[in-house]
């Protein structure tokens, strides 16, 4: 069984990686407890304290709440404008032995050993080769190789490995 399909990145792809990666550990967590927190303490001390105060708590709330995101998103851009790899067209086969992505005459295999997990988010389906690196496939480009491509990885990682919904 062997699948294969093109991905070309947009920022909008790198964006929701980044997203998922950063609110699924720790700094994500954290900005949500800090906004949650800030804005308790506002409504709390709201009419006690002097208005500016409570308008100093209310930008830190929105800064806690829309720092990360923004910067996600500026970093994304960034990040494929600076990368030639990432803004031309990746060519993957997904089959017994592995992950392979082909471009421009190169190749490279990520063996199923070497696979750390394989997440299925809303838009991407996420191949972790580290804690931090993935093989982002926008689900769009997947189109009908999603199945296929499950199946494949299901057949070959052990299920602790697979957040495959």
């Amino acid at each position: 069984m062997k699948e294969e399909f093109d991905v070309n990145l947009t920022p909008q792809d790198m964006y929701r990686f980044n997203m998922y990666h950063t609110y699924h550990g720790f700094h994500g967590i954290l900005s949500i407890v800090m906004a949650a927190l800030v804005i308790v303490v506002t409504i709390v001390t709201w009419g006690d304290l002097d208005a500016t105060y409570s308008a100093i708590y209310l930008v830190l709330a929105a800064l806690f709440i829309g720092y990360i995101p923004l910067s996600l998103w500026f970093h994304a851009k960034m990040l494929l404008q600076r990368s030639e790899a990432l803004r031309n067209t990746q060519h993957f086969t997904i089959d017994e032995k592995g992950v392979t992505i082909s471009q421009d005459g190169e190749e490279a295999l990520l063996e199923w050993k070497q696979v750390y997990k394989v997440v299925d988010t809303k838009s991407n389906l996420l191949v972790y080769s580290t804690r931090v690196n993935a093989y982002v496939f926008p689900k769009r480009e997947l189109g009908e190789h999603y199945e296929g491509v499950c199946n494949i990885m299901k057949q070959q990682l052990e299920s602790y490995r697979l957040k495959i919904k």
